[in-house]
């Protein structure tokens, strides 16, 4: 291979990598306002009713009130295992405020189980199903994929969506946006 047509096919694979990264790591869901989702659509997320890895049901509406939290992840989703750990220090750092953090695990129990023995997540882990996959894509994930997480407002209101993972500074101010102000 001649040298020029070394160098052109490195700089084009260059710049397909670079914005493949950008493409990536931008936050690639709009706010659910502008995706086509109602900010009422927080009900059906309200209505889910699942079961704990002790195989007990847990309906999210238990947690009306609240900051509702839904991460929608698996065992076998490498973002999703580079989240949590920030999920869980969020959770534990806003442990005395009105918020409620639940992860909707698209993967078997024992697995699920093992994940939380080796991780301690400090919040509960519930067991989703297909039909759970799919209400991910009613909030306009249409490819369902994961990580993705919905926050609802204490009103059951859909306040943020977002596919991809979430650090833990951007899930903090999402969240104390939508707390009381604290007064002084």
């Amino acid at each position: 291979m001649k040298r020029p047509l070394q160098v052109a096919l490195i700089v084009l694979v260059a710049v397909a990598a670079a914005t493949a990264g950008y493409l990536t790591n931008r936050n690639t869901q709009p706010p659910a306002e502008t995706a086509g989702v109602s900010p009422d659509a927080g009900s059906a997320l309200l209505g889910l009713t699942l079961p704990d890895l002790a195989g007990q049901p847990q309906a999210l509406s238990q947690w009306q009130g609240k900051v509702l939290v839904v991460n929608f992840w698996a065992t076998w989703c490498p973002p999703c295992r580079k989240e949590i750990p920030d999920f869980a220090e969020v959770s534990l750092k806003l442990s005395e405020e009105p918020v409620q953090f639940v992860g909707l695990s698209i993967d078997a129990t024992n697995k699920v189980q093992a994940f939380q023995d080796e991780h301690a997540v400090p919040y509960p882990l519930l067991i989703g199903t297909p039909q759970t996959l799919q209400l991910a894509a009613d909030f306009g994930n249409q490819a369902q994929a994961l990580p993705f997480t919905v926050i609802l407002d204490r009103d059951g209101r859909i306040a943020h969506i977002k596919l991809g993972t979430l650090k833990a500074d951007e899930l903090e101010g999402r969240i104390r946006a939508l707390l009381p102000a604290q007064r002084s």
